[in-house]
């Protein structure tokens, strides 16, 4: 366990985020965050508001961290956009696969207070967003990459809550899904 001195608001973030991928969100109390960290609970108000404010900075901190993953697949793909696109969408799913919990969390919490800063969003947005405007077009980018977000984060949301129950490699559908999509826009985009 750290010494108190040796709590910041960086390992107290990194704690609940870890204690929420291991036992869920239901499961976080800030007394029970406390005693993992070695500290009584009225030390972490010297850090964070309240849990509001500690599941906000969970959720930025997933989404930074998954902006990371897609960032890093972007660069070390091949240069055709195609695929380029495709191994980003790969990473999106191994990273919330990894993570389900937390991935859960960030994507699906409602209420503004405990959405990530827009700043943080646009880390994973913006380089979706790149890629699609070379298979869609610039003019046709945002529908694109709204679509694509959707198929992505649909199809893992529904792996992760075990919905799609009828067999069959799901990477491999996931796979396909995708290039479908790609390829309605790329088609699209030569029939403009």
């Amino acid at each position: 366990m750290p010494y108190p001195a040796q709590v910041d608001r960086q390992s107290i973030i990194a704690e609940a985020h870890q204690m929420i991928e291991a036992e869920g969100v239901e499961a976080l109390s800030l007394a029970k965050l406390a005693r993992a960290l070695g500290i009584k609970a009225p030390s972490l108000y010297g850090h964070l508001r309240d849990k509001t404010e500690l599941l906000r900075e969970v959720n930025t901190l997933t989404v930074q961290q998954l902006s990371i993953a897609v960032q890093g697949a972007v660069q070390a793909a091949p240069p055709k956009p195609h695929t380029r696109f495709l191994a980003l969408a790969l990473a999106y799913r191994a990273f919330a696969h990894a993570n389900p919990r937390t991935y859960m969390l960030s994507t699906t919490s409602a209420a503004d207070e405990l959405r990530p800063p827009e700043e943080i969003m646009l880390g994973v947005a913006l380089p979706l967003q790149a890629v699609i405007a070379e298979i869609s077009g610039e003019a046709n980018s945002l529908p694109a990459l709204r679509g694509a977000y959707g198929l992505v984060h649909g199809f893992v949301m529904l792996e992760l809550t075990n919905q799609l129950r009828r067999g069959g490699d799901l990477e491999t559908a996931f796979v396909q899904s995708v290039e479908a999509y790609l390829r309605g826009w790329e088609a699209n985009r030569k029939g403009d």
